[in-house]
């Protein structure tokens, strides 16, 4: 009997921590569906959005917060919208990621896009931190900047445990930088007498999103538009290798903080923490786990191709549905402090990449 109670008791606990959570999650729903039609109207009247719902559902949120503080009541479904869903929404990509789409690109524009990425992902940090931005945010600046905007700092944020305020600074600066990106970029092909497949491989590498590069590439002709659509494709690839190994870093240096922290304790305690196990679900997150199986059983044509478009369409309006709880839970004040700093790392950044891959096209001619 006691331990019928027992188990009816934790039924009834998780019950009631559901129950607790659906106020916000709803909330965080409304937003999402307000957003999803503003992105709508936008495809509607230029053919492709400007502002993705994942931004506007921050702007919105943020918009919703500083009008109204929610209670306790709305709070805890909201902290799960943006974390756990996040978290769920990451993991989900990985259907949508095939490794063979990789190498039937070439070798030589593949070692070029990821030697890109990576030069810009150590030169967007060093200046985030030479500005004075915290490390977290520096991260986040740079991965997007480097690898996909948005999608890439909602994908980064959960690894590294960035906070809401530093996740919205990073989002709301790129998005007005990429939006300035796909109406300025046409302007370079005469300017710089580029061929149809030099500005689609710029576009790839410079744009933050793929339906921006779209938007960017359609202009200039069905070539640009492949070509760009290609690079940013293998582009957005390299989000998986730098989520792992990300959460590798993370995992050492909270390892060592354990080790240190038990060290000054006594020498008993550090022998029995250097001889405990480590389990790799501790060393890698179970997200990140979950987005390397489902890309590796998309690559091996076991995920049926009926079954991608809901995947990434799900990943797609869960990420927007973090990205409204994110937006409710950030104070505006909190971003006019780190304004100028940031806009200063999006914007050198941004020049620093368009000046990298402007050189590059000049090899793809």
């Amino acid at each position: 009997m006691p331990e019928q109670e027992q188990d009816q008791g934790q039924k009834q606990g998780v019950l009631k921590g559901i129950i607790l959570l659906i106020p916000g999650i709803l909330l965080c729903g409304v937003v999402t569906v307000i957003s999803l039609g503003i992105q709508a109207a936008e495809e509607r009247v230029f053919d492709h959005p400007y502002i993705e719902a994942l931004v506007v559902a921050i702007l919105l949120g943020m918009a919703v917060r500083t009008a109204w503080e929610p209670s306790e009541r709305w709070r805890s479904g909201i902290a799960f919208s943006a974390k756990q869903l996040l978290e769920v929404a990451v993991m989900l990509l990985g259907a949508s990621i095939s490794f063979a789409a990789i190498l039937a690109s070439g070798w030589l524009l593949i070692g070029a896009i990821a030697a890109t990425v990576v030069i810009m992902l150590a030169v967007s940090y060093g200046l985030a931190r030479l500005l004075g931005l915290k490390t977290k945010l520096a991260i986040l600046i740079a991965c997007g900047n480097s690898i996909c905007g948005n999608s890439a700092i909602a994908a980064v944020a959960p690894v590294i445990e960035a906070d809401g305020d530093d996740i919205v600074s990073s989002i709301s600066f790129t998005a007005i930088l990429g939006v300035l990106m796909v109406l300025g970029l046409p302007l370079l092909i005469p300017l710089l007498k580029l061929t149809a497949t030099q500005y689609g491989i710029l576009a790839g590498l410079t744009v933050y999103a793929v339906p921006q590069v779209l938007a960017a590439t359609v202009p200039a002709g069905i070539v640009s538009t492949q070509i760009g659509t290609l690079v940013k494709l293998v582009r957005v690839l390299m989000l998986g290798p730098i989520v792992v190994a990300l959460s590798l870093l993370v995992a050492r240096r909270r390892k060592a903080n354990t080790e240190a922290s038990t060290a000054e304790k006594g020498p008993a305690k550090e022998g029995a923490a250097k001889t405990a196990s480590i389990s790799p679900f501790k060393l890698v997150p179970w997200f990140i786990i979950g987005f390397l199986v489902l890309a590796a059983l998309r690559s091996f044509q076991l995920v049926p191709d009926i079954a991608i478009a809901p995947v990434t369409k799900t990943a797609a309006i869960l990420t927007v549905v973090s990205m409204a709880a994110l937006g409710l839970g950030v104070d505006v004040r909190v971003l006019s402090t780190v304004g100028g700093r940031v806009t200063a790392a999006v914007t050198l950044s941004l020049m620093l990449l368009l000046g990298l891959s402007i050189g590059l096209v000049h090899f793809f001619k």
